[in-house]
């Protein structure tokens, strides 16, 4: 014979509120923030790109080739093989200023994000009062019984107090969303000053490269056409030519000199940018003599897809960051509509001898738990819940417009690569062939079967043209460092062992507080 037991759980009214609130501080207003869809996109460009651009026999001429599947390596400077633009970079992550300035407001941020993490603990304040009061004894308190009680005593009054906000609605979870996603928009503020002081560094040592380039090949023209002047003057002694000959060779030589002033101005300002860069003062001693010829152009160029640019830009992910904290704003513009609980306890204890302070029958206590509700406040709350929506949709906008500009910093400067090296190479036929035109014309010169007219325009073609060709190598170097700069500069490929000495990590983020080594 079998007999069965049965046994019925009751909820009494404080368990069925305690339930109540577990499962309501389960849940947190306002929308859950999602990451925005990659871009819809293959490729960068309306048309595929070659599978290499041209090729032209000089430094600086090598064919390069976009390898999809290549990734960018963290000191992406390297691949030109510049011992001194490596060593110059290093300096300037240490140095510079306006790193050292984002490293601070991230440090900020941080901290912020952690003061706002304590307010999922109760404020626990402790304080103690030492007093000395008179009162007015037979008036304000009369004798009993006959005693009469001292008028002035000491009053020595101990006291610890807890408060704790309950987070029914979220409206706490939500404030610290929002502190985390300022704290990840200003690593990705970081790592955007990191590649954006690396490529200015870089761009600025190529043009310094070119303004220096230019300036030698200006100073080779000068003795070029003094050369020439000679040749003018000693067959006007001879009384083979005009006077008129030897003035308009004259203007020539005067004309090319007086372009070596502006380059040189420019390759004092470059080397000024160079120093502040570098976190120098312009007056310092600093050895910046870059050269084309020093400089290896990279063979192979990642070129990724767009889908993953929209994880590898640091001003995508800053702007994401940007949109997550709006976001999780308007939970907290929601959350501030509804009623705040507030839980509150104290202990402590009074006495006119502190020794006496926690005696039995001076010892006090009290707990409870306030509900605020705003009932009236013109209307205030609701707008600023219609400004945080307001303000989502901004951050949203921007966010979409910072990846389009994204998409079409990489487009632009895949075409530059292709076309600049397609301009390159027809640069150098041009200056191949006025460099041959000027030799067989200043030989026709010297014996005598053409004008000097035929001189002079061959000088002034073969210099132009020696000049651009200075500037389209140069081109395509910047051309280079633009790319790795549009793809974002390789930052989520650094190694522990990059890692500057203090670092903090937050959900798996890892971000730098300190100068990289």
């Amino acid at each position: 014979m079998s007999r069965s037991h049965s046994q019925s759980i009751s909820f009494g009214p404080a368990t069925a509120v305690f339930v109540a609130l577990n499962f309501l501080s389960a849940c947190a207003l306002g929308p859950n923030f999602k990451t925005p869809d990659a871009p819809d996109a293959k490729r960068y460009t309306r048309e595929a790109l070659p599978q290499s651009t041209a090729e032209t026999p000089i430094q600086g001429g090598t064919a390069q080739r976009f390898i999809e599947a290549a990734d960018i390596p963290v000191r992406w400077w390297e691949v030109f093989h510049s011992e001194q633009l490596n060593a110059l970079v290093e300096e300037a992550l240490k140095r510079n200023p306006t790193v050292a300035a984002a490293k601070a407001a991230l440090t900020q941020a941080h901290e912020l994000e952690l003061a706002q993490r304590a307010s999922f603990f109760p404020t626990v304040q402790g304080s103690y009062a030492l007093t000395r009061q008179q009162n007015a004894v037979g008036t304000l308190a009369p004798a009993l019984n006959g005693a009469e009680p001292p008028s002035v005593y000491t009053l020595h009054t101990a006291q610890v107090s807890v408060s704790y906000l309950l987070d029914v609605v979220g409206l706490t979870r939500r404030e610290l969303e929002s502190a985390k996603a300022q704290t990840e928009f200003q690593r990705f503020e970081v790592e955007a000053a990191y590649l954006t002081l690396t490529s200015n560094i870089v761009m600025a040592a190529i043009q310094e490269a070119a303004l220096r380039d230019q300036l030698d090949a200006t100073h080779e023209t000068v003795r070029s056409a003094q050369s020439a002047l000679d040749i003018l003057r000693h067959q006007y002694d001879l009384g083979s030519i005009a006077w008129s000959d030897v003035s308009a060779q004259e203007a020539v030589v005067a004309n090319i000199e007086a372009t070596v002033p502006n380059l040189r101005k420019q390759l004092a300002q470059q080397n000024d940018l160079l120093a502040a860069l570098t976190g120098h003062l312009p007056s310092d001693d600093m050895a910046t003599d870059f050269k084309l010829d020093a400089l290896e152009l990279p063979r192979d160029l990642p070129l990724g897809v767009p889908s993953m640019l929209v994880r590898h830009r640091p001003d995508i992910r800053a702007a994401e960051a940007q949109l997550h904290s709006a976001s999780a704003q308007v939970g907290v513009a929601i959350a501030n509509l509804f009623p705040q609980i507030n839980v509150t306890a104290d202990a402590g204890g009074v006495a006119t001898e502190f020794n006496q302070l926690f005696a039995y029958e001076n010892k006090f206590w009290s707990a409870g738990a306030t509900l605020t509700q705003i009932l009236f406040d013109g209307g205030s709350l609701v707008h600023r819940k219609r400004a945080a929506d307001a303000a989502l949709d901004q951050a949203g906008a921007q966010y979409r417009s910072t990846v389009l500009t994204a998409l079409q910093n990489v487009a632009d400067t895949l075409h530059a690569l292709v076309f600049d090296a397609d301009a390159l190479q027809a640069q150098e036929r041009a200056t191949q062939a006025s460099r041959e035109n000027l030799v067989i014309t200043r030989h026709n010169l010297e014996l005598g079967s053409i004008s000097f007219l035929a001189v002079l325009n061959a000088e002034q073609t073969y210099q132009q043209a020696l000049i651009n060709s200075i500037q389209a190598r140069a081109a395509r170097y910047v051309d280079t460092a633009a790319l790795f700069q549009a793809l974002g500069g390789g930052w989520w490929n650094r190694e522990p062992s990059e890692l500057p000495s203090r670092e903090r990590t937050l959900d798996g983020a890892v971000f730098v507080t300190a100068d990289m080594a």
